[in-house]
């Protein structure tokens, strides 16, 4: 190891100060690094400390930064993932989300951990990485192109082998639910991080892959490890031969498929849009992200019908339910076209199949009169209406103005019966794509989560290494929620340590495992313990930022038709709001802190190593 730089390591952090178009270099100690990692636990220790309340998610004060971790460009698979951290527009609290492909390792191969943004651009820019620096260069020239235009006329113009990620049309016009997208179709988007890009006019960030090398402290332990884990994955090898889409079936059989806004759980097609089937009635090829043999992706050619001819990615899960079912949408050609215009045009695919979902819905039952709709007949299923909508939407024309608010806003706007029958959390982003009235784990996660989407995520393969309730029993017990909520506290802070290393939640099935990559790539010692410590001090150090910047207990809670008693299906009778407000209290006694307020107790931070939060708590 070559001078004071850590194993797993490149010692280089990038700020880039857009108003005067500074570039400097600098580097956390080691200290730091072991107390946060990187990724998403890096993010948050600069949001915390330079985005102070009354600065909002537009404001040129605010920071977005893109970070990996000490796995990133190694040999373990899926860790070309990189995390965003800002302060989001859905909710105008703090904003983490993550994207797959390459950006991650190769930001390391230019011999970079990390890139805090601030300020604002004069004029458009992108920033172009290569060779250990970093310039901003003019990108007006590209104002208006979708992000696949985008990413390839950048490379074209760099000539080097690149990672590319960048906004489109809704991100530029500052569409609240805007994303960022990388390496062509995977997408960083929850909490609108691609409108906070947008409000600074940088419209891309471009890495070339360098020639720096990733130090790791123990090489062949690391290799030993990395394969340990990747054989671990494909002992069930159906998320490489069928992707996410492998679980529409089984979502839709237990309730938890959203359809038609939910209005019903029940859809008849499901087993058409199924893995397995698009598999064997499409013409597919495996794309794969950095270094991983997982790749559950695939490239799709549509060889017949009116969109004969399209080559696209083959959408994962939650897109697929959003441009299907939430929309009442039966054709799997046309979804896949629906959700490549959405990543092209630059949003997040969530919000974007609540808000049709919603939309159709109002239209359908007159809750919106026909005349604010432009002319666009927003009938269920109708796929040219929604290609229409989607346009006006990124460039915010007519009515796409008020809709590109996202649900929540254009539902208060609205009034009336649409705000019941809108589907948003009461912090302002909607859920990510699963009806979550028979997924109670998830709905309490989505409303209490800190980042403006799942914190916890799919916790219970980690459940009884973390002293939860026996994981049969929460399995079984879904609708238990009590059992739930005790759950996601015992689980909450794997996935997050998981957004600090960082890597794809795919690629990971075994903390144990994991543990031995990072102690093999760092040389250090870590336990389950240690490992639950730094994602449970991210979570704690997001809810005192957020409550500094206004959360109160009163919005972690659903909406009407978020939160409402399913009326057919697996999950019909079930209501999630006959206790919500003791689930809640007892998910805030098992995180450590005040069941009334929901705030960490002073304890529970001194434990975590972050005393010198209390006092921004307050009384």
């Amino acid at each position: 190891m070559a001078g004071k730089v850590a194993y797993g390591y490149m010692g280089k952090i990038l700020r880039v100060d857009l108003s005067s178009e500074k570039i400097s270099v600098e580097s956390p100690d080691n200290a730091t690094r072991r107390k946060y990692i990187g990724g998403t636990g890096m993010g948050v220790k600069y949001l915390y400390e330079e985005v102070p309340p009354g600065v909002e998610w537009s404001d040129a004060a605010n920071r977005i930064m893109f970070f990996s971790g000490p796995l990133n460009g190694t040999r373990v698979n899926g860790t070309g993932t990189f995390s965003v951290v800002t302060k989001g527009p859905m909710t105008n609290l703090a904003a983490a989300t993550q994207a797959n492909g390459y950006f991650g390792a190769f930001l390391k191969f230019a011999g970079f951990d990390g890139i805090i943004i601030q300020g604002r651009a004069k004029g458009w820019r992108y920033l172009h990485i290569h060779d250990g620096i970093a310039e901003l260069r003019d990108t007006e020239h590209l104002r208006g192109q979708d992000t696949r235009e985008t990413q390839d006329t950048i490379k074209k113009e760099i000539k080097q082998q690149s990672s590319v990620c960048c906004i489109g049309p809704a991100g530029e016009n500052l569409v609240r639910f805007a994303g960022i997208l990388s390496d062509h179709d995977h997408s960083a988007s929850h909490n609108g991080v691609g409108a906070v890009m947008g409000s600074k006019k940088l419209k891309a960030i471009a890495v070339e892959r360098g020639n720096h090398e990733v130090p790791v402290a123990d090489p062949e332990r690391l290799a030993a490890a990395a394969k340990a884990l990747v054989d671990e994955v494909m002992k069930n090898p159906g998320m490489s031969k069928y992707g996410t889409a492998a679980g529409y079936p089984m979502l839709a059989a237990s309730g938890q498929l959203p359809v038609k806004n939910y209005t019903t759980s029940i859809f008849p097609d499901a087993e058409k849009f199924g893995g397995e089937y698009l598999r064997s009635h499409f013409k597919v090829k495996p794309v794969t992200c950095w270094g991983c043999r997982v790749a559950h992706i695939r490239e799709v050619e549509i060889t017949e019908g009116p969109y004969k001819g399209f080559v696209i990615k083959e959408p994962e899960y939650e897109a697929l339910a959003a441009m299907s079912a939430e929309i009442g949408q039966h054709d799997q050609a046309a979804t896949m076209v629906l959700c490549d215009k959405i990543d092209r045009l630059g949003m997040d695919v969530n919000e974007t199949g609540h808000l049709f979902g919603w939309l159709m819905e109002c239209y359908e039952r007159g809750f919106i009169p026909k005349e604010d709709f432009d002319g666009v007949e927003m009938t269920w299923g109708n796929v040219e209406s929604v290609q229409k909508m989607l346009d006006k939407i990124a460039h915010r024309d007519g009515c796409g103005n008020i809709w590109a608010e996202g649900v929540k806003r254009s539902a208060e706007k609205i009034g009336g019966e649409a705000m019941n029958c809108a589907i948003y959390t009461q912090k302002g982003a909607s859920p990510r794509g699963h009806d979550h009235r028979a997924r109670w784990t998830e709905l309490m996660d989505t409303c209490t989560s800190n980042t403006g989407t799942v914190e916890i995520g799919p916790g219970l393969p980690f459940l009884d290494l973390l002293g939860g309730p026996p994981t049969p029993q929460v399995m079984k017990d879904r609708f238990n929620g009590m059992l739930q909520s005790t759950a996601n506290a015992r689980t909450n802070g794997a996935r997050q340590f998981m957004d600090c290393l960082i890597i794809c939640f795919f690629c990971a099935p075994s903390f144990p495992l994991l543990l031995d990559c990072v102690n093999a790539a760092t040389g250090w010692n870590f336990d389950i313990q240690e490992a639950m410590d730094v994602g449970r001090r991210l979570i704690n150090q997001l809810r005192v930022f957020n409550f500094r910047h206004g959360l109160t207990k009163e919005v972690e809670a659903p909406s009407v038709r978020y939160g409402s008693t399913p009326v057919d299906g697996p999950a019909q009778g079930q209501s999630i709001m006959a206790n919500w407000d003791g689930y809640r209290r007892n998910y805030y006694q098992n995180m450590g802190w005040d069941p009334e307020t929901g705030k960490p107790l002073p304890e529970t931070l001194e434990r975590l190593g972050l005393a010198e939060l209390i006092p921004d708590l307050g009384s």
